[in-house]
């Protein structure tokens, strides 16, 4: 599905780089700028330090004059303000929006664009009328007030959801390595029993567990453990530590 961010009347060259790199992150690429306050705004210094890589988005993006260029291919148009209008559109919150947008048996679009006004003065009445549905980020009611640049990462990281999101994959300087719980040799229960065993002598040992009067120390230990999945070498481990923590001599009794 087809999916564009519009900045309308931008006047802060950084936050279009910030959009950017918004949009980057979450894996959209579409973005038109109308009207912005610098017609060079895609190629200043401080776009592409706020970009922060995502100079791909900033290449292949346009600026054009008006909003009606900035529509072709788009079915369904959100408006970001967070101020309900008068014979405005319905004002939802992203996610459940989403959630209903792309609900089975529901018409879904073939191309959906978030608009964003202008850091100075939001959106006009007039391009917030056009619009299907008015989004509003749930914010601090007592203080809702949001960067152009952190607004966009939201509504992308919240359609990116809608959409499936990202499977997760480890960082590309891993990607050789066999995930840890793959190459541990699991202990098994016989060896976990030992290990309890072990630790009940010597807590008993030491004092810290009494025998008559055990309570639940020993199954709750016991799923501590359990719920570790340890390793047959950890295993060992905590035996020598069992092992370590009674004295080599008996403890003196001290009147």
């Amino acid at each position: 599905m087809k999916t564009r961010f519009i900045l309308i009347q931008t006047s802060h060259a950084g936050n279009v780089g910030g959009v950017a790199r918004a949009m980057k992150v979450m894996g959209f690429d579409d973005l038109v700028l109308v009207n912005p306050r610098f017609d060079n705004v895609l190629r200043r210094e401080e776009t592409k330090q706020r970009a922060s890589g995502a100079h791909d988005v900033l290449e292949s993006a346009r600026v054009v004059s008006s909003l009606e260029e900035a529509l072709d291919g788009i079915t369904h148009l959100c408006a970001t303000a967070m101020t309900p209008r008068d014979f405005g559109p319905p004002t939802r919150f992203p996610r459940e929006h989403f959630q209903d947008l792309l609900a089975p048996g529901g018409e879904t679009p073939t191309g959906i664009a978030f608009l964003f006004g202008s850091e100075r003065f939001g959106m006009l009445n007039e391009d917030v009328y056009r619009c299907d549905v008015a989004l509003s980020i749930p914010t601090n009611p007592h203080f809702g007030s949001l960067n152009l640049a952190s607004a966009a990462q939201v509504l992308a990281y919240e359609w990116r959801l809608a959409l499936g999101g990202f499977s997760p994959s480890p960082p590309a300087a891993y990607a050789s390595f066999e995930p840890f719980s793959e190459v541990r040799s699991l202990a098994d229960a016989k060896e976990i029993a030992g290990l309890v065993s072990h630790w009940q002598d010597s807590l008993v040992k030491i004092g810290f567990l009494d025998p008559l009067a055990p309570k639940k120390l020993m199954p709750r230990l016991q799923q501590i453990f359990n719920r570790a999945h340890l390793s047959t070498e950890e295993v060992h481990i905590l035996r020598g530590v069992a092992k370590q923590m009674v004295p080599k001599e008996p403890l003196k009794r001290i009147d």
